[in-house]
């Protein structure tokens, strides 16, 4: 197993410098991982056998399997119910009429591992395109002061680079921020349309799966229809069709066990869970961004939380002069730099905003 996940582990390395937060890394760094995991585990035979093994008699069964793995197999909706071994052989396997008995085909697993691999690459790109609009830019600045170990003469040729550079750049760094909050505000989209996208792949399952496997375990045995089987059966149907001896056309019906939706049905247990969490949150995180650009007494407050060791009066100076992009860089630079030296630069900035000669 440590095998599967190893092909992951390069995504856990943690960054040196931070250019987001850690709603975002949730998308593209939990998220991501999570499902490539998945589709890596759903096409690991070593653990969970074949994905689909059929008996039917006088056809060869490599056949069967490699036939009913490309057309599908199929479940009777209104067999679900019934007492397995005496009404059903299974949940959903049931002898049937055809044109009467409702037919459910299943063709969904054989893209559930590309589907998931597409899923995380979409979790993906807001971080991707927000490196490739930050460029580097919280790295150059932060360069050598998140290390408190650093020469005086050093650190003052630093702060005296980064007094420069907010001198110049001053009230023209917003659409820096607006960047930021454009992929913020994509995250929210992806993780909606994710839930969208996945209902659609599960034929309108996945909305209401989440509830309906809760709901489940509440209810007593006699009153039970479990929705795992009903979404991810474990044995179906698939019909074989070929020419007899007189040219006739022979239909020959065979039972087919899927151990691959085991795995499925966990995975979308908790892929259902994950994303109503991951959009709450990331709501409650684009509420939050968006009382931050509409309110300069919260970035004060922000910037104060920031840097406990400045003094208020230097922060009060700096949050007047400072429009949001030049708050939002010197906010991040804070996650990225020594306490001390994030200090003396509150310290200097406000020297240089209030007209002094810089200390």
């Amino acid at each position: 197993m440590f095998d599967v996940f190893g092909s992951v582990k390069g995504l856990l390395k943690i960054d040196s410098i931070c250019i987001d937060n850690n709603i975002f890394r949730l998308h593209y760094k939990v998220t991501v991982i999570i499902l490539i995991a998945f589709s890596l585990i759903v096409t690991s035979r070593q653990y969970i056998g074949d994905p689909i093994d059929c008996i039917v008699d006088e056809i060869p069964l490599n056949v069967m399997d490699t036939y009913c793995w490309i057309y599908s197999t199929f479940t009777i909706p209104n067999r679900l119910g019934g007492r397995i071994g005496k009404d059903v052989v299974q949940p959903g396997v049931s002898s049937h009429v055809e044109g009467e008995d409702e037919v459910k085909y299943h063709k969904y697993y054989q893209w559930v591992c590309f589907v998931l691999f597409f899923q995380a690459m979409f979790f993906y790109l807001p971080r991707y395109l927000w490196k490739m609009w930050e460029a580097g830019r919280l790295k150059m600045l932060a360069l050598d002061l998140s290390c408190p170990i650093i020469s005086e003469e050093n650190k003052n040729d630093r702060l005296k680079l980064l007094l420069e550079y907010f001198q110049t750049n001053l009230h023209c760094q917003n659409f820096y921020a607006i960047r930021f909050i454009i992929c913020e505000v994509l995250n929210f989209i992806n993780v909606v349309a994710q839930i969208y996208f996945v209902d659609y792949f599960l034929e309108g399952e996945f909305s209401t799966y989440g509830t309906d496997v809760i709901s489940f375990t509440e209810l007593e045995p006699e009153n039970r229809s479990d929705p795992m089987a009903r979404v991810f059966p474990k044995v179906t149907k698939c019909t074989f069709q070929k020419y007899g001896p007189s040219g006739t056309v022979q239909k020959f019906d065979g039972l087919c066990v899927l151990p691959l939706n085991i795995v499925n049905e966990k995975i979308y247990v908790f892929l259902w869970f994950w994303f109503v969490l991951l959009t709450v949150l990331t709501g409650l995180c684009i509420i939050y961004r968006a009382a931050i650009v509409m309110s300069p007494a919260l970035r004060l407050y922000l910037l104060r939380a920031r840097s406990r060791l400045s003094p208020q009066k230097d922060i009060q100076i700096i949050a007047d002069k400072f429009q949001l992009g030049d708050w939002f860089i010197l906010y991040q630079l804070g996650k990225n730099i020594d306490p001390l030296i994030y200090k003396d630069l509150i310290s200097s900035l406000a020297t240089k905003l209030h007209g002094k000669e810089s200390v």
